[in-house]
């Protein structure tokens, strides 16, 4: 019912000029539009609604994330804009900040400006993203 449908991803945030700065700027993510409401933006086809809300707590998981085809490469793309990986107590992870998971993937975290939990993944044998 719902597999051919487009997917809309929400995150919350409380300042919407800052979650700008940070989205487009220093992810390049693209900004479509911006009203009361929200902060929407084009995250490779799928929207991304950013809603404004006058308060946020973030949740302690990952809330979203991205596939990548290099993620050396993309950590080191993100840093350069700023964005600092976080690093978690007892997961083993390597000078940039990536955890190689059991199953092969290769996982780096960050925080927006609310803090909201986002990541980057690059899965083995994969040539190009999903």
């Amino acid at each position: 019912m719902l597999g051919t449908a487009p997917v809309t991803a929400f995150l919350a945030i409380t300042d919407s000029s800052r979650a700008s700065l940070f989205y487009c700027d220093a992810l390049g993510l693209r900004r479509v539009y911006e009203d009361d409401f929200a902060l929407v933006l084009d995250a490779h086809g799928v929207e991304l609604r950013l809603q404004k809300v006058p308060a946020f707590t973030p949740q302690p998981f990952t809330a979203l994330g991205w596939r990548v085809q290099d993620i050396e490469a993309t950590v080191s793309e993100i840093a350069e804009n700023g964005v600092a990986v976080e690093r978690f107590a007892g997961v083993p992870q390597d000078e940039e900040g990536i955890w190689s998971a059991p199953s092969g993937a290769r996982i780096a975290w960050f925080r927006d400006p609310d803090g909201n939990l986002l990541s980057v993944a690059q899965y083995p044998g994969e040539t190009q993203p999903r």
